[in-house]
């Protein structure tokens, strides 16, 4: 048993995600963000490069689009076109459950 320990690597820790938005140029920069700076940077700029590529990939395409929405369990991902580039919103499950619900009162 000893031996098979040896080859086996400790797990790495799972990442924390956090709610908050960024905006992008027409090349992919980083122009402002809302999110805590313990995101990865990294992963800011692949979410980034994946949605302006796919909303210029639309434009070439002639396709009119003007939101992309991708859910995944642990994250929502929703993005708008701003002329070439985009504004990020991302949301984890428990952001929106602690958002506050509006009361409407009956008639």
């Amino acid at each position: 048993m000893g031996f098979l320990s040896f080859f086996s690597k400790p797990p790495r820790p799972l990442l924390q995600l956090h709610s908050g938005s960024f905006s992008l140029d027409r090349g992919g920069r980083v122009l402002a963000t809302t999110l805590p700076s313990s995101f990865p940077p990294a992963l800011i700029l692949e979410i980034g490069r994946c949605v302006v590529d796919t909303f210029r990939d639309a434009q070439t395409a002639q396709l009119t689009l003007d939101e992309l929405v991708v859910h995944y369990p642990g994250l929502s991902i929703t993005a708008r076109e701003l002329r070439g580039g985009a504004l990020v919103f991302l949301t984890t499950p428990a952001s929106s459950l602690s958002t506050p619900k509006l009361k409407t009162s009956p008639l």
